[in-house]
């Protein structure tokens, strides 16, 4: 299946000052969400970030938060977004396909993504964009989500799918401005 603009929501997990640091890679990590929230206001695709326990872990990057101006921003307690419920009022809810990225990709992406799918959702995981801590974590939590049939995808595979064409404005809009 291909992601479409009509159809996806991208949401942006935990991306958060206190553990960012922590996460292996953590750098390109954090850049390629704000990359990913920047193509999807250019295509206008919604997106959705969450922040758990923001009082304690603080609150998302500010090249993040920048990036995702205009979103939907919910906190939330438990690990899973969906568990939590903070995502039935957001455009998660209307959408059939969910485009996943944060962290850490075996705790808050991987239950996420995995109630989403057992809830019905297309789920997509994007690879350069989520991270762990211990980068085996973070490949097991891909090998277990695809077995659960979510997929797992790169950045630019999200931003060609959603373009769908090349030759238009829009595509020379976005070359232009993020993937160059």
């Amino acid at each position: 299946m291909l992601m479409t603009r009509a159809s996806s929501v991208l949401l942006i997990i935990d991306v958060q000052e206190r553990l960012a640091p922590l996460i292996h890679d953590g750098p390109r990590v954090a850049a390629n969400c704000a990359w990913l929230a920047g193509v999807a206001a250019r295509v206008g695709v919604p997106v959705v970030v969450t922040e758990h326990f923001p009082a304690k872990i603080g609150y998302t990057l500010e090249p993040v938060k920048v990036a995702a101006a205009g979103a939907e921003f919910v906190t939330k307690e438990c690990f899973s977004a969906a568990a939590d419920g903070c995502l039935e009022p957001t455009a998660v809810n209307g959408r059939r396909q969910v485009v996943v990225c944060g962290t850490e990709a075996h705790v808050c992406v991987q239950q996420t993504a995995l109630d989403l799918r057992w809830a019905g959702k297309e789920v997509f995981v994007v690879a350069d964009a989520s991270g762990s801590r211990d980068p085996a974590n973070r490949d097991l939590a891909f090998a277990r989500m695809r077995h659960h049939g979510i997929e797992i995808v790169s950045r630019e595979m999200v931003a060609f799918e959603w373009l769908q064409r090349g030759g238009t404005e829009l595509f020379r809009e976005v070359n232009r401005e993020f993937i160059r």
